[in-house]
């Protein structure tokens, strides 16, 4: 289950990284994995920025703040720019109201950072984001927000509540960028499945997410998408299935000499779910000499 949540967790990442409505194209100044990267072309945009579209680039120098779990710094810049929500456009409050949130509770904050007061501070605005994207129908950021729930509320009941939620407002949207987070809903709806042990209908979701993944052409979404499809069809006990899709997935990532751990974790379970304790050791060593 480790590596399964480490996965879901990336997912969770794609879903927050979709793509941007500003008049500046956000998505192009953001590397998610470099947030301190990503500040400094948000600040040379700032340069020229003016209404609006300042505001929202603060909002996103702040979140690369929260990225580095600095949520201090987030709210302090946050702060700073709270006189002008006033006069600003619904897009600019929500993707603060968003940004106010996650710097209370996100996937960046450690489990016990997230008291009671913070939690009800980050529902607040996550609430009051949703509202207003609904209302102005900013369907990718009503997703966002939606979303946000499920750091909050995170009983496996829950989280299939809130996907379900977000995929209804992305499959109802006639707008592109609210319809490219269907793969990571759907994702982060079979994760929920699977945990409630729902391991077929988990497959299912699966199995869409990866279709759409492979449409979108996304190399390193689709190998997520199929480490996930043989997590749940292990726990179905269709190993040899399994099997065959995390050894191509080994040779995948030998070839472009990125070993995956999470792979080999999965590896390791297969061979010791088939009684072969020597290639379980084998995948345990591999996966512990990534780990050094």
């Amino acid at each position: 289950m480790i590596a399964a949540a480490a996965r879901a967790g990336a997912a969770w990442l794609l879903l927050v990284t979709g793509p941007a409505m500003a008049a500046i194209d956000l998505a192009a100044l953001w590397d998610f994995a470099r947030p301190e990267a990503s500040e400094q072309r948000f600040r040379e945009a700032l340069a020229s920025a003016q209404g609006d579209d300042a505001l929202i680039l603060q909002t996103q120098i702040a979140r690369s703040h929260g990225l580095r779990r600095d949520f201090e710094r987030a709210r302090e810049i946050l702060r700073s720019q709270q006189p002008l929500l006033a006069g600003a456009g619904p897009e600019a409050r929500v993707r603060w109201q968003l940004e106010w949130g996650r710097s209370f509770a996100s996937a960046a904050h450690p489990p016990d950072a997230v008291t009671p007061a913070a939690r009800a501070e980050a529902r607040r605005a996550f609430e009051s984001a949703l509202a207003t994207a609904r209302e102005s129908r900013h369907d990718a950021l009503a997703i966002d927000a939606i979303h946000m729930f499920a750091f909050l509320d995170t009983a496996p009941a829950d989280q299939l509540r809130w996907g379900r939620e977000a995929l209804a407002v992305a499959i109802a949207s006639d707008q592109p960028a609210a319809r490219r987070w269907e793969a990571s809903i759907r994702n982060n709806i079979g994760y929920a499945l699977h945990q409630l042990g729902q391991y077929e209908d988990a497959l299912a979701e699966f199995r869409r997410a990866l279709a759409l993944r492979e449409a979108a052409g996304q190399p390193g979404p689709v190998r997520v998408a199929h480490w996930m499809v043989a997590w749940t069809l292990r726990a179905l006990r269709r190993d040899d299935e399994a099997l065959a899709i995390q050894l191509r997935l080994e040779r995948e990532g030998d070839a472009a000499g990125a070993p995956d751990p999470y792979v080999f974790e999965e590896l390791e379970a297969l061979y010791r779910q088939r009684g072969d304790a020597a290639r379980a050791a084998h995948y345990a060593q591999r996966r512990q000499a990534l780990a050094r």
